[in-house]
């Protein structure tokens, strides 16, 4: 009883100048709204990439050009793998399962007078085994495609929906244009909807023959990577499919004793853990970020205090007078301070989700997801910095000599 009257006091204290104390918790909404909107997105993308890695399997094995960054420049051999590379990787490393190289490009595809940008994926039949990817309608690329460089395309489930509507998109023509000009294309099927693939939107995609996109789109003799499946998930196998893949490259290029790899073999597993690093390197920024806001806040928070001290000093006088103690005093403007921020908090909870709700339906790319945890840590955070900004001017009403303040004007 005596905490609540402590507790409705404080707050008709602070109604009393409304537009002052909601311009004092501003920092702190700012911070607040912050806190959860970044936590909102970052837990949304996690949770898009780790699906688009589970949906991939846990035994995916990447193959790419050793291309590295000295003095802001990428320096490397971009051209070191080569399809013959692809074709003899699962001949020669037992532990390799199946193969898929591919280059990807973006591209301006047009039907009529529609047209999209998509992500254009030369590559292999292996692509449908190797990422649980169905076609729906017609028919995939084949070996005959591959080895006749055939102008022919399956489409995303978005192209196709973006391109062609309701109507059939089967046997029609496209043109895809690349840096060695538009090239005509006959659409021999539509893949299933499927979402992301780790990084990758794959409805948003046209699939062409990898001889195709290097011969007659790009003019390119060399693939961007080559992705491998180990034979089982193990991790010894997995382990056991790099060192094989290793073997076989350095010894198809050339490469002597000593001498650095012109490519990297990197496991799924360790994009995953790439990730879990970047993930945690950008949640703390964004709290950086959020906790200079909050300390914005709790100054604002202690002058607003500081002033009501100086305002309420005969107040002050006549409650001691009448024999609150200093810690009745010292509680009432704890309570006050940690009311504002607390509230202050609130109002940066709901800022902070319309923020993140708005990001999510402008940009279209993944769903935000604002959980209990990241509510209850910021409102935790706006309550701590309340109470400690309010330290110093509860501590400062409590000394106050009760003669002194009933004589102050």
């Amino acid at each position: 009883m005596f905490f609540f009257r402590i507790f409705m006091m404080a707050l008709r204290s602070l109604t009393i100048h409304p537009l002052r104390t909601i311009l004092a918790t501003l920092g702190v909404i700012i911070g607040v709204a912050a806190v959860v909107a970044a936590m909102a997105i970052l837990q949304g993308m996690s949770a898009r990439i780790e699906t688009g890695f589970a949906s991939m399997g846990s035994n995916k094995i990447f193959i790419s050009p050793n291309i590295e960054r000295r003095s802001g420049r990428m320096v490397g051999n971009f051209e070191s793998l080569k399809l013959d590379d692809a074709a003899a990787l699962p001949k020669e490393c037992p532990a390799v399962r199946i193969v898929m190289p591919q280059i990807t490009n973006s591209a301006l595809v047009k039907f009529l007078s529609k047209n999209t940008t998509a992500s254009i994926l030369g590559t292999t039949p292996d692509y449908t085994e190797i990422n649980s990817h169905k076609v729906a309608e017609g028919e995939f690329i084949s070996d005959t495609h591959i080895q006749g460089a055939s102008s022919v395309a399956v489409l995303g489930y978005k192209v196709k929906r973006e391109l062609f509507g309701g109507r059939p998109a089967l046997d029609e023509r496209i043109k895809i244009n690349g840096t060695l000009g538009a090239r005509t294309f006959t659409v021999i099927g539509v893949m299933e909807e499927k979402g992301n693939v780790a990084f990758t939107d794959v409805d948003q995609q046209v699939i062409i023959p990898i001889t195709t996109a290097m011969d007659k789109l790009w003019g390119l003799k060399s693939v961007q990577m080559i992705m491998a499946e180990a034979s089982t998930p193990a991790d010894s196998d997995i382990e056991q499919a790099k060192e094989q893949i290793k073997k076989v490259l350095r010894q198809r290029h050339k490469i002597r004793a000593g001498q650095q790899d012109d490519f990297q073999v990197q496991a799924q597993k360790e994009f995953v853990q790439q990730f879990a690093t970047f993930q945690t390197i950008i949640g703390i920024v964004l709290g950086s970020i959020a906790g200079i806001s909050l300390a914005v806040g709790g100054i604002g928070i202690m002058n607003i205090m500081l002033v009501a001290v100086t305002e309420r000093t005969r107040e002050i006088g006549v409650r001691m007078a009448m024999g609150a103690q200093r810690g009745d005093v010292l509680q009432q403007f704890l309570v006050e301070a940690s009311i504002v921020s607390f509230l202050g908090g609130a109002l940066g909870v709901l800022v902070g989700w319309g923020l993140a709700t708005t990001i999510e339906n402008l940009t279209r790319v993944f769903e935000t997801i604002t959980t209990a945890w990241a509510i209850t840590m910021a409102l935790i955070m706006a309550t701590s910095v309340g109470i400690i900004s309010g330290i110093y001017p509860a501590w400062k009403a409590s000394r106050l000599d009760p003669v002194e303040a009933l004589r102050y004007e």
